[in-house]
C-alpha cells in the first residue's frame, strides 16, 4: 500500500463483513457513543460508499475503527482507530515522506503520513488523541504518532502519544525516528 490509494470498490462480501465488524464493535462499546444509533450510522455509511474502502483499510491494518462522535455542524460521524494498542500493521514508520527521504540507511518501509493518505484518513491531532483516551485506556504498551503542529515539524520534529502510569503523555521525537512499538491512529469523518 506504499503510495497507492486504498481500493475503492468493495465486493458485496467485503461490504457485508465490514458492516458486521463495525456493528458488533459499535454495540459492544456503547460508552463511546451513548446517544448515537447504529441504524443512522449504517444509513450514512450506505450513502457514502466511497468512504467504505478507508474504513476497510483501517480495519485490515488493525485499527478497529469505531464511532466516537458526531459533528454537530455537518452531521458527519467521526470514526477513530480504537484498537487497544497502536494498529499492528501501521508500526515501524517514521513520521512523513520528508523524514523518510532524509534517512540514508535503515529506512523504514513507509511513513505514517504516506500510509494515512493512502488509506484516506488523517492522523489524530493531540486534542483528538486526548479525547480518545477519555473513552478508555489506549497505548499502554505502544505509542502513536500524532499530527505534528507546523512549528514543530518545521524544526524537524514530530509528536507522539501514549498512556503510562495512569496518565496520557505527548512527547516529541525527530520525525525520521521509528520504533517497532510506535504506529499511528487515524480519524475519518463520514
Amino acid at each position: 500500500m506504499k503510495g497507492a490509494k486504498a481500493k475503492k470498490d468493495l465486493s458485496a462480501k467485503e461490504r457485508e463483513d465490514l458492516f458486521k465488524a463495525l456493528q458488533s464493535r459499535f454495540e459492544k462499546n456503547m460508552t463511546r457513543h451513548p446517544v448515537i444509533e447504529w441504524t443512522k450510522v449504517k444509513a450514512r455509511l450506505e450513502a457514502n460508499p466511497e468512504k467504505l474502502s478507508s474504513l476497510r483499510e483501517m480495519e485490515k491494518t488493525g485499527g478497529e475503527p469505531d464511532v466516537v462522535a458526531q459533528d454537530k455542524k455537518t452531521g458527519e460521524y467521526v470514526f477513530f482507530d480504537c484498537s487497544p494498542e497502536s494498529p499492528k500493521e501501521r508500526r515501524s514508520f517514521c513520521y512523513d515522506r520528508e523524514a523518510l527521504d532524509s534517512r540514508k540507511e535503515a529506512k523504514p518501509k513507509n511513513s505514517a503520513m504516506d500510509m494515512a493518505a493512502a488509506i484516506g484518513i488523517e492522523l489524530l491531532t493531540e486534542e483528538q488523541y486526548r479525547d480518545l483516551q477519555k473513552l478508555g485506556e489506549f497505548d499502554l504498551k505502544t505509542s502513536s504518532w500524532l499530527a505534528a503542529p507546523a512549528e514543530i515539524r518545521n524544526l524537524g520534529g514530530a509528536i507522539f502519544g501514549d498512556r503510562r502510569f495512569g496518565r496520557v503523555f505527548v512527547y516529541h521525537n525527530g520525525a525520521e525516528s521509528y520504533y517497532a512499538a510506535r504506529g499511528f491512529r487515524g480519524s475519518l469523518k463520514i
